[in-house]
C-alpha cells in the first residue's frame, strides 16, 4: 500500500476503499496523478465535472464570487442564487416553477420526499434497483435492499415497483390511489448499470399520475444538465414532471443540489417547513451560473454528436455485447463479467472507468471531451477489456 493510501486508511472512516490513485490536477477531460501520469477521465467524478476540470468559465466565476461574497446563510439573499433559479425555471418552461437549493442529490431527493409528505397522502412508489441517495430518506426511496438493510428501520410509506413495467405500477397504484402521494423514478437508472426507461414509460407514468392526482417526481441528479444530450432527460419523452431533482453536473464540480417543483407541488413548502444552511451558497451558485450559461442548444447538439461517435466506436470493441444509454451517459455491457478488472487495467492504460456491476462499464465523461480524446479512450478501453478477458 502506498504512503498516500496508508494515510487515507488511517485518517478517514472506512466508507470507501483506499483509492488506487491520488489525483493532483486536471484539465478538461484529462487528469494527472501524484506521479505525473495522465489519464483520460471517462467518469468525470461520476457525471459531476460536466465542463471538465479547471474549466476557465467556472474558475473565473468562482474566484470572483469567493473574493466578493462567500456565504450568507438562508437568512439573507444573494444575486447568484436568484440567477440560477431563474435559469432553471426557464429550462422547465413553466412560470409556476419554484426552486429549492441544497448541497447534493441526496438532499434534493430528501426535499422531494418531504414535498410528497405534504400532500397528506402516505404512499410513495419508487422503482426497484433505483438509486436516490444514502441519507435515511433518500435511502428509503432507493430500491436496493442490500444498501437499506443495515440501516433499518427506514422511513415508512415507500413501496417498490418493477422499473419500466407500467402494468405492475398501475396495479400497485390502484390498490390505494387516493393515498398515493408520488411516483419517483430516474429516466435512466445509473447506479444499476445505465438502464434507460423503456420507450413510452415516462409518458404512461405521467398519464397515471394525472389520472389519480399523484406527484410525478423525476430524479435527474445524474441525467440532468445536458448529460443525455438534452438539458433534462425527460425532455426526450416530451413530458414535464411535477418535481425534478438535480445535482452533480449543475455545479460543474462544486456541491449544489436543486429541487424544482411546479404547479400545486410548488405551493406545498411554506416558511419554516424546510431549510438548509449551505444551500444556495453564492460560490456554488456562481459555478452553476457558469455551467448554465455554457450549456446552450449548440452545446447540447455537440454532446449528441460526440455521443454518436462514442457509441459507434465502443460498439465495435471486441468483448462488448452492447452499448446502452443516451448522450454521454452510456453503459458498455461486456460479454464476460470482468468489469471490475477492466477498471483496474484501465488505470494501467491511462483511462478512468467505472463498473456499476460485474458486466457493465459506465461512461460519463466530461461533456467537453474532444473527438481525439474519445478515440484514445476507446482504444485504451479496448486494451483493458482484452487484458481482463485474458486473465478471466
Amino acid at each position: 500500500m502506498s504512503n498516500f493510501a496508508t494515510r487515507w486508511s488511517e485518517s478517514l472512516l472506512d466508507t470507501y476503499p483506499a483509492p488506487p490513485v491520488e489525483l493532483v490536477a486536471g484539465d478538461g477531460a484529462t487528469v494527472t496523478d501524484a506521479d505525473g501520469k495522465t489519464y483520460i477521465d471517462m467518469l468525470a467524478g461520476i457525471a459531476v465535472n460536466a465542463l471538465g476540470h479547471a474549466n476557465p468559465a467556472i474558475v473565473q466565476a468562482v474566484s470572483q464570487q469567493v473574493a466578493t461574497l462567500g456565504h450568507v446563510s438562508n437568512l439573507f439573499g444573494s444575486h447568484p442564487v436568484v440567477e440560477v433559479a431563474e435559469k432553471l425555471r426557464a429550462r422547465v418552461g413553466d412560470e409556476t416553477a419554484r426552486v429549492f437549493f441544497s448541497n447534493s442529490g441526496a438532499e434534493a431527493n430528501e426535499a422531494a420526499f418531504k414535498l410528497a409528505r405534504l400532500t397528506g397522502r402516505g404512499r410513495i412508489l419508487a422503482a426497484e434497483h433505483g438509486f436516490h441517495g444514502r441519507t435515511m430518506g433518500s435511502l428509503a426511496l432507493t430500491g436496493q435492499p442490500e444498501k437499506q438493510a443495515p440501516f433499518a428501520p427506514l422511513p415508512a410509506g415507500v413501496e417498490f415497483y418493477p422499473y419500466g413495467d407500467i402494468d405492475a405500477l398501475t396495479a400497485l397504484v390502484e390498490q390505494n390511489p387516493t393515498d398515493t402521494a408520488a411516483i419517483i423514478l430516474e429516466p435512466i437508472q445509473g447506479e444499476t448499470g445505465v438502464i434507460p426507461a423503456p420507450e413510452g414509460f415516462l409518458q404512461a407514468v405521467r398519464s397515471l399520475c394525472d389520472e389519480h392526482g399523484i406527484l410525478f417526481i423525476t430524479d435527474e441528479v445524474q441525467t440532468g444538465v445536458g448529460r443525455t444530450g438534452t438539458f433534462f432527460a425527460f425532455e426526450d419523452a416530451e413530458v414535464v414532471p411535477d418535481v425534478i431533482t438535480m445535482a452533480k453536473g449543475l455545479g460543474g464540480g462544486l456541491p449544489i443540489g436543486a429541487t424544482i417543483a411546479r404547479g400545486k407541488a410548488a405551493t406545498l413548502f411554506t416558511p419554516g417547513s424546510h431549510g438548509t444552511t449551505f444551500g444556495g451558497n453564492p460560490v456554488a451558485c456562481a459555478a452553476a451560473n457558469a455551467v448554465l450559461d455554457t450549456i446552450d442548444d449548440g452545446f447540447l447538439a455537440n454532446v449528441r454528436r460526440k455521443a454518436a461517435v462514442l457509441i459507434d466506436e465502443t460498439t465495435d470493441v471486441p468483448g462488448v455485447a452492447e452499448v446502452r444509454g443516451r448522450g454521454l451517459m452510456l453503459g458498455v455491457v461486456l460479454e464476460q463479467p470482468v468489469a471490475k478488472l477492466v477498471v483496474k487495467h484501465g488505470l494501467e492504460h491511462g483511462v478512468i472507468l467505472n463498473a456499476p456491476s460485474d458486466t457493465v462499464i459506465r461512461l460519463t465523461p466530461p461533456l467537453v471531451i474532444s473527438d481525439n480524446e474519445i478515440q484514445q479512450a476507446v482504444e485504451r478501453l479496448a486494451a483493458a477489456i482484452a487484458q481482463a478477458a485474458e486473465r478471466n
